[in-house]
């Protein structure tokens, strides 16, 4: 027995798991106590095909030291400890985290990974990415005449795109962590936009107003544009926790890993977005 179990003992009859008890239950149990009415028949139990990761949630949600695992019949044929469990959830934040960045994960560390493997697990996504941005030149090349009666609006894309991907990514990441917790689930999907849309009308409120006040007093007070500029925002921000906080969920639901929309896809996919609804908007307000 190895030094995390040597304070549970497990009861079996015939292999079968019946019960769990701890040595403070025998020591402070009476002498004629017998093992049946001291222990504890509720037993918290993992399947020998239970996934790993499933596993270790098990321990971050009961605080156990150890798991028994047991075969279909219900009979031991093992433990599993928390230094198991510890092994299983750092292999699975090192992939999540290299998927958050647009990498495929690598097993080994990081010196001792060749730099033709390091280009490798990062250029596949570099390249979707790069290509994807492509629609966005797209969409500002078609609203060219825009730029042509307003010049000053193209100076507002970097803000407003960066604004977006920042909240996209804020909302996506907290999405991303409650589910690795199982805080959230798929079926918590609209009480999530409910809460991420409350968010989100109160950060945009604070941030077009203080961008519209900027604007007002860079730009000879004008004011349609500071308007203009700033229902963009909370247009932005609105869609942006919006997709942030779906996309993660839409993953794990069809089987996908959530972290693969984090930072740099949920940026990206907001970009097109934070462009196309920018212009929909200025155009209408100065009629070009």
């Amino acid at each position: 027995m190895v030094k995390e179990t040597v304070y549970t003992l497990y009861v079996t009859e015939n292999r079968r798991l019946i019960g769990v008890l701890s040595v403070l239950d025998i020591l402070t149990a009476d002498d004629g106590d017998l093992i049946e009415d001291i222990m504890d028949t509720n037993v918290i139990t993992v399947d020998t095909l239970e996934d790993k990761e499933l596993v270790a949630a098990q321990f971050a949600k009961y605080d156990f030291l150890a798991l028994p695992v047991v075969d279909k019949e219900f009979r031991i044929v093992g433990i599993v400890t928390f230094d198991d469990a510890m092994d299983v959830i750092q292999e699975e934040n090192t992939e999540d985290f290299s998927r958050m960045a647009a990498m495929s994960p690598s097993e080994d560390s990081y010196f001792k990974t060749p730099v033709i493997t390091h280009a490798k697990n990062r250029i596949m996504w570099l390249l979707i990415l790069m290509l994807s941005a492509t629609i966005t030149g797209s969409i500002i090349t078609k609203y060219e005449a825009a730029f042509a009666a307003v010049p000053l609006l193209v100076s507002f894309i970097p803000m407003l795109t960066g604004t977006g991907g920042n909240c996209g990514s804020q909302s996506s990441t907290l999405v991303i962590r409650g589910i690795a917790v199982g805080e959230i689930e798929f079926k918590d999907i609209f009480r999530v936009i409910f809460k991420e849309v409350r968010i989100a009308l109160v950060v945009s409120l604070i941030l077009a107003m203080v961008n519209g006040l900027r604007i007002y007093i860079m730009y000879d007070q004008d004011v349609m544009l500071a308007v203009a500029i700033g229902i963009t925002m909370i247009a932005v921000v609105v869609m942006a926790k919006t997709i942030g906080c779906v996309l993660p969920l839409a993953a794990k639901k069809i089987g996908l890993d959530p972290a693969i929309m984090a930072a740099p896809l949920i940026t990206t996919i907001l970009d097109t977005c934070t462009i196309l609804v920018y212009f929909r908007i200025v155009t209408a307000f100065f009629h070009i």
